[in-house]
């Protein structure tokens, strides 16, 4: 396996992230706690945004003047668990959007270990300002919408 930075990178329209399991990330039999699958897709889901722009200070200043106060909230997602991940196994979290909307973005994130899948799960991820959703703004909405079409040729 290649060296990957640290936030990741964007390879074919999906976001790869390694992640290693620390015995912090595991329960008494030495097995991933399922919950924290939810914050290496978290995590993925953020480095995501950062490195189409969302972290890009021009970018947000934009979005911030468009939608004041905006975030990226978790709207539904639901998750299948495989197999176990265990205490040193290197891991890759895949983040890739499946629908681009106005106010969301429908992602699908894989759990995989030396490219064998351990949990997937289908995130909706909302753009809100001021407690409502708002239309997510166009620089990030092209971006996401190219990784998209990227991802699927």
């Amino acid at each position: 396996m290649r060296s990957v930075p640290l936030d990741g990178e964007i390879r074919d329209g999906r976001h790869l992230l390694i992640v290693r399991v620390y015995y912090e990330d595991t329960d008494f039999t030495g097995v991933v706690y399922h919950a924290n699958f939810l914050r290496y897709m978290e995590r993925g889901r953020t480095n995501y945004l950062r490195l189409i722009g969302a972290e890009n200070r021009a970018l947000f200043e934009a979005a911030d003047r468009e939608a004041p106060g905006f975030a990226f909230v978790v709207r539904s997602l639901t998750i299948d668990f495989l197999k176990p991940a265990r205490m040193d196994d290197v891991l890759e979290v895949t983040t890739e959007p499946v629908e681009v909307k106005g106010a969301s973005i429908t992602l699908r994130q894989q759990v995989l270990r030396g490219g064998e899948l351990l949990a997937e799960a289908r995130v909706r991820v909302a753009f809100v300002s001021g407690g409502k959703a708002r239309p997510i703004p166009k620089p990030l909405r092209v971006a996401m919408e190219a990784d998209r079409q990227a991802a699927q040729s």
